[in-house]
């Protein structure tokens, strides 16, 4: 696993691939480049920093293709289309499937350079964002059965003695399990509580 950011390319064109990596190499940047989606797939890693730069016509997987099947696997790399032929409907799909842009080629240097740190800056916020995620959950499952019903009820905005007559024990023994959980859980308040429960649904609901 490494945190240096890299600019993945997938293109079929190897005019092209050399081009745009003797460009970004040249700015600084990192660059893999692999001649087809299946490629980058078969290389393709979770710990992978960065962002992918990704052509959209290209024999028997296409641009969209690809972005789909990352979307499968949870990939959080932010994409970058790069093509030459950039119709509205094709556009239109890439960026509702996530794509944070759409470029035609040929786009300048300085416009490609920066739409990766943009691209770049996304990545890091979209893996602060799961890791504060994973700690959430990782913490709701250090919790008894019993205090993720408490937390459950809770957030759904019962009282403890409700609570209590849904579970049929005493208030003061919800009183004891909300305590816990709440510091387990490192909540310092109900609504916080709230919003740590959006990320463990659908445990939370059960």
């Amino acid at each position: 696993m490494t945190d240096v950011q890299t600019v993945f390319l997938v293109d079929d064109d190897q005019g092209m691939r050399d081009s745009l990596t003797l460009i970004l190499e040249l700015a600084g940047y990192r660059v893999r480049s692999f001649a087809s989606p299946q490629a980058f797939l078969n290389a393709f890693s979770p710990m992978d920093h960065g962002c992918l730069l990704l052509d959209q016509r290209m024999p028997e997987m296409t641009g969209l293709d690809l972005q789909a099947a990352l979307v499968e696997r949870s990939c959080l790399l932010p994409i970058i289309f790069l093509s030459a032929f950039g119709d509205v409907p094709t556009t239109v799909r890439a960026i509702q499937g996530g794509a944070i842009d759409f470029l035609e080629k040929p786009a300048s240097k300085e416009i490609l350079i920066g739409r990766i740190e943009s691209a770049f800056a996304e990545d890091r916020r979209r893996r602060q964002e799961a890791a504060s995620e994973n700690g959430i959950l990782e913490r709701f499952r250090q919790l008894t059965p019993r205090e993720q019903e408490v937390l459950g009820l809770t957030t759904q905005g019962f009282t403890n003695k409700d609570i209590a007559r849904q579970l049929g024990i005493s208030p003061r023994t919800v009183e004891n399990h909300r305590a816990r959980m709440m510091e387990k859980m490192r909540a310092a308040n109900l609504a916080e509580l709230c919003r740590m429960a959006a990320v463990c649904q659908p445990s939370v609901s059960r």
